[in-house]
């Protein structure tokens, strides 16, 4: 499968649900990211606003695959994108599943006495990026991992396209602070040796 070489879909592509029904948008009534559009209303009034939508799984299930990135739903039903160093997961959270988070499992370890230097560089990039935000997570025996994380509050509605791109802003964040990571670590060249070693794997996306 070809893989997602950034940006987002036009929402007008996607499905929303709406009370539990399933509801086809309108393309014109959805601003498609500066690509071109038919204009408006027929007789030339211009389009409404699109439509506030509580989103839930199934839509950012057709997001991911509008961008081309293999996905599964793990066992505790979260749906999940991988890539060969790193997970991100799609999750809704609350009692009404108000908190809609992207969060990056990073699975790189790292000793407990590098930790000090991983936190002076995650400190960098929290400082001088939006998202996500990144934080270590030490393991019992001692390795220490990165996890990075966005989230919004989705359960009053958000409008759909903001949603989109979002999402879409999110998952390209994840994906830049590995590559990020890497470069500043100087990791390269196990990553190449990595690459060279497991093959191709069919089960992930590329960065």
């Amino acid at each position: 499968m070809e893989t997602w070489k950034g940006g987002p879909p036009p929402a007008a592509n996607l499905v929303h649900r709406e009370r539990d029904t399933p509801v086809s948008i309108d393309p014109s009534s959805i601003p498609s990211f500066g690509l071109p559009q038919g204009g408006g209303q027929p007789g030339g009034a211009p389009a409404g606003p699109p439509p506030v939508i509580v989103p839930d799984q199934n839509l950012v299930t057709q997001l991911l695959d509008q961008m081309q990135l293999k996905h599964v739903v793990d066992e505790e039903g979260d749906l999940t994108a991988p890539w060969e160093n790193f997970r991100v997961y799609y999750m809704f959270r609350g009692d009404q599943k108000e908190l809609f988070a992207v969060r990056a499992f990073y699975d790189r370890p790292f000793p407990l006495e590098k930790k000090a230097e991983l936190l002076d560089l995650i400190d960098e990039w929290n400082r001088e990026t939006l998202w996500p935000k990144v934080y270590t997570h030490t393991h019992e025996d001692g390795v220490v991992r990165l996890i990075g994380e966005s989230q919004m509050i989705v359960g009053n509605g958000v409008n759909l396209e903001y949603f989109v791109g979002t999402t879409a802003n999110w998952t390209q964040a994840a994906v830049g602070f590995e590559q990020w990571m890497v470069e500043r670590l100087g990791l390269q060249e196990q990553v190449e040796d990595g690459d060279s070693a497991s093959g191709e794997d069919g089960d992930t996306n590329e960065a």
